[in-house]
Order: C-alpha cells, then structure tokens, then sequence
C-alpha cells in the first residue's frame, strides 16, 4: 500500500523529471537552490528521524521538485504548497485541545514537525518567492505517515463533536467518541461474522424473486 499522504495528490518527489534548470542543477533563475550536499543531507537526517521509511532526500530531487513547482501556473503552485501547510494547523489544534489524549512521543515529534516549518532560516529560506517553503511542504509530505493515524483520527473526533455535541468534561468528551467508536466497530464485526456463517452453511443471499419459463395459459 502506498504511503498515506496529507492530500489526494502526492508530491512528484521521486519521478519528475523536466522544467529549465542552470548549469549547477538548480531551477533556472533562482541560484539560491543550488542546495549544498551538508545541508540536504541534514534536511534529509530530520526526515528520517520523523519516519524511518521515508524517500531519500538529494540535491538533485530537490532542485528536480523546485523545477516541477516553478513550471505550474503560479495560483496552482501556491495551492499545492497551501494544501500541505494547512494540514499543520490540525497538529497544532490536537496538541492544544484538553479533550485529545496525544502520547510524549507523537507530541515530541510534532513539535520537532512544526519547528522547522516555523523556522525562516531552514533549507530553503522563506523569504525566497514561492520556492521559500518547498522545504517545508517537503518534510510535511515526506513525514506525513508518522502523523496521518493521529490527524484523521483527530479530525474524526471533531466532527463527532461537532455533531454530537457529547457532555461532560473534555475527557469525557473524548471518551464517548471512543466508546461509540468501538461500539460502531464492533457491530460491524458482528455483521461481517453472521455473513461469513451464512456462506459457511453452504447458503446463498436471497435475491429478489425471478419468474422463468413461458407465461401461462
């Protein structure tokens, strides 16, 4: 199965290949992506540290990936970047919400997540037009299946809120969306048994009455 993703269309990060780069490899017209191998490779280390499995990060993928952005007009590239960067705010909601029960280690992690996003003076620095949080979104895509379980599960949560509007305190809260959760999950178990016996005992689903043969008399 494919890496979860923080949106429907994943980053050509591992098979673009094209747009106009300058003799150093970096997009032509901006020769601040010509990225020196230490600080990718730093880059590419907090990657890692976040998720293990992730792509390597080289110069060449990344100037490769800033050529991709620079070739799209300039409202779908700044959509591609601004669909990433929101995910964040859900992080940070999760993390200040009483109600959700996040683990030190998933916290640990986040917090390392939105540090550099927060940082100006990272890979890419964001004062460079449009490919100044290229970096950032990278990172975001790249680590993304560390976070996914936590932020759909959080934003699951929130619409059960939301809709719901279950009492009590902030734990409680959290509690009843847990308990129907696994109440709904277990139901679900249950129907998926009764179907699995009903085609054990050599039964088929009854389908809707068919009549056959000639009409008659």
């Amino acid at each position: 199965m494919p890496h979860p993703t923080p949106t429907a269309h994943p980053l050509p990060f591992e098979h673009f290949r094209g747009g106009l780069v300058d003799d150093l490899g970096a997009p032509a017209g901006f020769p601040e992506m010509a990225l020196s191998a230490p600080a990718v490779a730093r880059f590419d280390e907090l990657v890692h540290d976040l998720y293990p499995d992730a792509a390597r990060v080289d110069p060449p993928r990344l100037q490769q990936l800033a050529a991709w952005l620079l070739s799209l007009p300039e409202e779908e590239a700044r959509e591609e970047l601004d669909a990433r960067l929101n995910r964040m705010d859900e992080l940070r909601a999760l993390l200040d919400d009483p109600a959700w029960d996040c683990d030190d280690a998933t916290r640990l992690r986040i917090n390392k997540l939105l540090a550099y996003i927060d940082r100006e003076d990272d890979l890419i620095p964001d004062r460079l037009p449009l490919l100044g949080r290229l970096d950032d979104v990278l990172l975001i895509e790249l680590a993304w299946p560390t976070f996914a379980g936590e932020a759909d599960e959080y934003r699951d949560f929130c619409q059960y809120r939301q809709t719901e509007h279950p009492a009590g305190t902030p734990e409680q809260q959290r509690n009843a969306w847990l308990r129907d959760r696994l109440a709904e999950i277990e139901l679900l178990r249950q129907n998926t048994r009764m179907e699995d016996e009903h085609f054990a005992n050599g039964r088929t689903p009854e389908g809707p009455l068919r009549v056959t043969g000639s009409p008659l008399p």
